[in-house]
Parts: C-alpha cells; sequence; structure tokens
C-alpha cells in the first residue's frame, strides 16, 4: 500500500471535546500561604514535585524551589530515576503521570488532576489503534510519548520531537516502513524531512494545529528582525515559515543561545515562562492562533494543563488519592519502547551533537 494514498479516520477532538481554558487566580496571601503548606506537604510525605513546561510559572517555580524539576515529558519521568523520594507528584497531563509510573514502579505517582488529559492521547483509543496495527503486521510501529501507557505497551518505538527525525531515519536504514502515531502534523514533518514510507494516524494538539499560517506571514511582516521557532506539532504551512523547528528543550535553548533579540514562538505559551528565566533580555511573541497580525494573550495554552493549580496540588498531598495505576502487564510492555529509545538515544549521543531532548 502507497502509504502517501493512505486516507484515514480524522481522530482529532472536536470543539465540544476540549474544555475550557481555566487559568487559577489567586490573592498574594493566598498564593504564599498555599506555597508555604505545599513546601510543608512535599518534606512531610517523602514526595518530589515535577512539572511540564507548559504548566502555570507558579508551579513551575515550586518544583525548582523544593529540590524537584521542570522539563518535558520524558525527561520528568526518567528523573523519577534519579530521585530518591517514594512519591512522585507530576504536575502535567495524565500520559506523563503514566510514564512516569511506566518508568518508576516502585513509586507512588500522584497527579493534581487526573482529569488532565491530552487531545493526542484522547485522539488515539487503543482499540481503534491495536486493530489498525493488526491490520499492518508488516510495518515497525512508532508512537509518540503522548499517548497511553496501553498504546506505548502496543509500539516497537516511543519518541519524543526531538529525536524523531535521528531513529525515523535510522529504521528506514534498516529497511523498515512505520506506522506513525498519534500526531498528524508531526508525522508529516517527519515523513516531509525524511522521505520514509509511513502511515500516519490522524490525530492532532489542539493547541498546536490551531497556529495560523497566515496571520504568522503578517506577525513576521510587522516584525522582519524576528527569527521563527517552531513546535514541529503544527501544520507544515506554519513549520514552512520556521527558523528553527523544535522540542520543548530545543525552544528554549534557541532562544538562549541564538544571537537574535527577537522570536516569534508556535508552540503553547507556559514554555514562555522558562524561556523569559533563561533570556530576560530577549523580546518573546506569540504566534497567531486566531485572526490575522497582532499576537494573541494567553491563546495558545492546553486546558488540560491549566487545571494543574497550586490549589489541588496542597490538596492531593493532603489527601494522597489521584494515583497512577497501570496494570503490570502493561506496564511492562510499555517500559521496552521507552527503554529502546533511551538506549538508542544514549548511544547517538555519542555522534549526534547537542541532542538533549531525547
Amino acid at each position: 500500500m502507497n502509504a502517501a494514498a493512505f486516507v484515514m479516520k480524522d481522530h482529532s477532538l472536536t470543539p465540544a471535546q476540549v474544555p475550557p481554558t481555566v487559568v487559577e487566580t489567586l490573592d498574594s496571601a493566598e498564593k504564599a500561604a498555599l506555597v508555604a503548606r505545599i513546601q510543608r506537604l512535599l518534606k512531610e510525605r517523602d514526595a518530589t514535585l515535577v512539572a511540564h513546561y507548559y504548566t502555570s510559572p507558579e508551579l513551575q517555580e515550586l518544583a525548582d524551589a523544593t529540590g524537584g524539576y521542570v522539563s518535558d515529558s520524558l525527561d520528568m519521568a526518567r528523573f523519577g530515576t534519579e530521585c530518591r523520594s517514594g512519591t512522585l507528584i507530576v504536575a502535567g497531563v495524565r500520559f506523563m503521570g503514566e510514564t512516569a509510573k511506566i518508568l518508576n514502579p516502585e513509586k507512588r505517582v500522584l497527579m493534581p488532576d487526573l482529569g488532565a488529559e491530552c487531545s493526542l492521547d484522547l485522539g488515539c483509543p487503543i482499540d481503534e489503534f491495536a486493530a489498525f496495527c493488526d491490520q499492518h503486521p508488516d510495518r515497525t510501529v512508532v508512537v509518540y510519548a503522548n499517548t497511553s501507557a496501553a498504546v506505548k505497551a502496543r509500539s516497537d518505538w516511543v519518541v519524543t520531537s526531538g529525536i524523531a527525525l535521528d531513529l525515523v531515519k535510522h529504521l528506514a536504514e534498516k529497511g523498515e516502513k512505520l506506522i506513525w502515531a498519534p500526531d498528524r502534523h508531526l508525522g508529516a514533518y517527519v515523513q516531509q524531512e525524511t522521505g520514509v514510507d509511513m502511515l500516519l494516524w490522524n490525530g492532532a494538539c489542539v493547541v498546536h494545529e490551531a497556529f495560523k499560517a497566515d496571520g504568522l506571514r503578517q506577525l513576521r511582516a510587522e516584525h522582519p528582525d524576528a527569527q521563527v521557532l517552531v513546535h514541529p506539532e503544527s501544520p507544515l504551512d506554519v513549520i514552512a515559515q520556521a527558523d528553527l523547528v523544535g522540542s520543548t528543550t530545543a525552544l528554549v535553548k534557541a532562544v538562549t543561545e541564538l544571537p537574535a533579540k527577537k522570536f516569534i514562538i508556535a508552540t503553547d505559551n507556559g514554555l514562555f515562562h522558562k524561556m523569559k528565566l533563561a533570556a530576560p533580555d530577549k523580546i518573546l511573541l506569540e504566534a497567531p492562533i486566531v485572526g490575522k497580525g497582532a499576537t494573541c494573550v494567553s491563546c495558545a495554552h492546553c486546558p488540560w494543563m491549566a487545571m494543574n493549580g497550586l490549589r489541588n496540588l496542597a490538596r492531593v498531598l493532603e489527601v494522597g488519592d489521584h494515583e497512577i495505576r497501570i496494570d503490570e502487564a502493561i506496564r511492562e510492555r510499555a517500559a521496552l519502547p521507552i527503554r529502546r529509545l533511551l538506549d538508542f538515544a544514549k548511544q547517538r549521543r555519542q555522534v549526534v551533537l547537542g541532542n538533549n531532548d531525547a
């Protein structure tokens, strides 16, 4: 079958399936009281907080201040294997908590809100995905980290955006044909860059898919001195305008190291906090997701990431519920493609310089 000719059912979420973005608001007194309470509880509960780049500045600051960690999803889980705490609190979305549990089965993994999902994960249900894979047994199954434990368990490889091109080229050199899931935009970018025979699952990230090429072109015209940084979960006509395409970690590094003073950035605006800390002298503009031209304020932000806040973090530390539980057989199977990726990344770092986003 010609991969380019294959048409799949659209697994993108409809607007009705996406919750409204509700950002936690706190006055200074309540915020200070919650931070002090959480710091105390983390010590009392032998817990460490790991937070994704897309969570609120308050959570990222708290993770940094208490010996925790702020990073991308797989790196968060990997950090869990290095810390001594018996409990990990994962501020992010559900698949991140699952990945932490997959790599740290001996630890208790809690989340502020188990309802914090991911559009890519929700758009790739295991029953449909497994049936699709069964229809193409000759293909190697590569899934993005933004998937459930069950989908990971059905895969041959788990991949992140930072190493996707390198891994797919490696598999192609071995003559392998691929199934790629769940993000069609990242898959299309990888296919465009590598020419590999890939069947793409038809899912998308609701945040990155919303970036508009026309609006970006107009914004670039208004700021001709700005460099454009784009996450590869974005549509190809947005990626085509990028000076640099990269993972969350790569985008932070670019803002820090590139000589430009102004950047237009197409990714979740939660990443701006880390960027501003790393490069306080740089001007950061949000790529537009609505209308044309000017940047929008608090537009490109995952509604499920916004479900993480200081209030429910304090609550889960007090109560100890919202625990991630995974069937052990699934967990063991899901660990294999993740560890396969980690081993591959470790080997490739010997020859691929600057790849720090495994």
